[in-house]
């Protein structure tokens, strides 16, 4: 079985055929499910302000999907699994640990921390932490300074 895929906003709407579980998962759901923007069919989308309707069925050879029939002979052979799809997706994986470049990382660190209940801790302490997999910390960010460009000849 393949997987048909509708993804509609209000300005926008695209439809992606054949799909396999993994590119599914992949493309589609794991971002889905994160809330990450992600790119499909050309277009950017943003799970809060965008739908998804999800269809199980055969492969569609393309005959069935010339003229514009595509979308009504997927959901003619093809049964919407979206709910399903969704609740049986494993948990999204969250990173590790992000990279910011900044001009200025002072100042991205304290406008990342300003409201926060931030405290500074040594690089030991953190790093035992880290290495130790520590379950309270969700992520770590790097803030590091954006390399000076090159001076042209």
């Amino acid at each position: 079985m393949h997987f048909h895929v509708q993804l509609s906003s209000e300005k926008d709407r695209a439809r992606v055929f054949n799909l396999s579980h993994e590119e599914l998962l992949a493309r589609v759901i794991e971002p889905w499910l994160a809330g990450r923007t992600f790119e499909l069919a050309e277009y950017e989308w943003v799970p809060g302000e965008s739908e998804l309707k999800i269809l199980e069925g055969p492969h569609l050879d393309n005959p069935d999907l010339v003229l514009g029939q595509g979308w009504s002979n997927a959901e003619r052979k093809s049964e919407n699994v979206t709910r399903r799809v969704l609740a049986e997706a494993p948990a999204p994986k969250l990173p590790d640990a992000f990279v910011v470049a900044s001009e200025m990382p002072e100042a991205t660190v304290a406008e990342m921390l300003a409201d926060r209940d931030a405290a500074p801790v040594a690089w030991s302490q953190a790093k035992d932490r880290i290495d130790g997999r520590d379950p309270e910390i969700a992520a770590v960010i790097l803030v590091v300074k954006r390399p000076e460009p090159e001076a042209r000849s």
